[in-house]
């Protein structure tokens, strides 16, 4: 009896072992991104994305330029003008890194500190409206003839990313806007094992949290508000379900398992007969 019940167990378990490793591989669709046909445009559409507002911990570059090289001059972070020309003074380099260092850090009280001009508040400032605050500071010190130019922009975009990632960490890209895409290419990709139907997206901004999902294997994604990464970003890549299934990702590594469990019920219901 003890035999004939080790041998039901058995086909049971082989049947139960090939339904699982059917529902065990993760299919191919789940693992490409960007499926579908674009839509053809039917008219004009604003792009969706909003101006990214200034935080505390920011780091922004401000290139200052006039037609007035000495005045100028005086309003850089560093007075050295060795490779200014008549119509460009003060342009900082901000590859690398070296732009979070040669910019200028907003403090926990909002603030940039200038020199001559003192202390500026940025706090919930776009870089447009920054850029706007400094030009009207700086015309004071100008006569009406004298050209100046101004650029505000960050020094990179950081943001951290966890979860099913190859390279998962805090990350900093150096350049003005950075897709989903981007991010997640510079982090090593998704793994396998990683839902990219449903990416995590918590963004903070000086009124509080927001989270967004965005399904990266459609087209749809573009349209995302959160397609568009902005500086401190959390980004969370969650497990798909076969992961805690535990058979494989694949039909050969299911196969490798269900070959496994095969042997070792086979040795099972062989030693059951010896005995």
């Amino acid at each position: 009896m003890f035999f004939i019940f080790i041998q039901d167990m058995f086909k049971y378990s082989i049947f139960l072992l090939l339904l699982f490793a059917f529902f065990s591989c993760v299919p191919n669709k789940d693992l490409i991104y960007l499926q579908g046909e674009p839509k053809e445009p039917t008219e004009i559409k604003k792009v969706n994305r909003t101006p990214y507002r200034l935080q505390v911990d920011d780091n922004i570059i401000i290139d200052l330029k006039s037609t007035n090289k000495e005045l100028i001059s005086f309003f850089l972070k560093s007075n050295s003008s060795e490779n200014a020309n008549a119509n460009s003074i003060g342009s900082q380099s901000y590859e690398s890194g070296s732009g979070y260092f040669n910019g200028y850090n907003v403090d926990i009280h909002g603030n940039i500190r200038l020199p001559y001009i003192g202390e500026v508040n940025v706090l919930g400032y776009t870089t447009t409206e920054v850029r706007k605050k400094l030009e009207d500071e700086l015309k004071k010190y100008f006569n009406e003839n004298e050209e100046i130019f101004i650029t505000v922009r960050l020094s990179g975009i950081k943001y951290t990313i966890i979860g099913e990632i190859n390279s998962p960490g805090t990350k900093v890209i150096y350049q003005n806007n950075v897709t989903i895409l981007e991010a997640i290419a510079n982090s090593g990709d998704i793994t396998i094992f990683g839902n990219r139907k449903s990416i995590e997206i918590v963004r903070a901004n000086p009124t509080g949290k927001e989270k967004f999902s965005i399904d990266l294997t459609k087209m749809d994604a573009f349209d995302s508000e959160a397609f568009f990464i902005k500086p401190n970003d959390f980004i969370q890549v969650k497990p798909i379900k076969q992961k805690s299934i535990g058979l494989g990702t694949t039909g050969l590594e299911s196969l490798t398992t269900i070959i496994s469990v095969f042997s070792l019920l086979t040795s099972i219901i062989i030693i059951s007969k010896n005995l």
